[in-house]
């Protein structure tokens, strides 16, 4: 599953939308985020890894790491 279906997924989930997502963003920051921006980021796979942190704690999600080699 790439990040586009991860993050439509879990705003499901939660029952919202990328747009209030995109909102509440621009209010975390403090920089102005639309909806077309951020689309088009996701869509492109040029999305931030520190939006995509702030997506997921907007959400309630964390991302975590697994060594896979233990």
């Amino acid at each position: 599953m790439n990040i586009k279906e991860e993050i439509k997924v879990i705003a499901a989930r939660r029952g919202t939308t990328l747009k209030k997502i995109c909102e509440l963003l621009s209010e975390k920051t403090g920089k102005y985020y639309s909806y077309n921006n951020i689309a088009n980021k996701i869509h492109r796979d040029t999305i931030r890894f520190n939006e995509v942190q702030q997506i997921f704690e907007i959400l309630d999600y964390e991302i975590c790491y697994k060594d896979l080699r233990t």
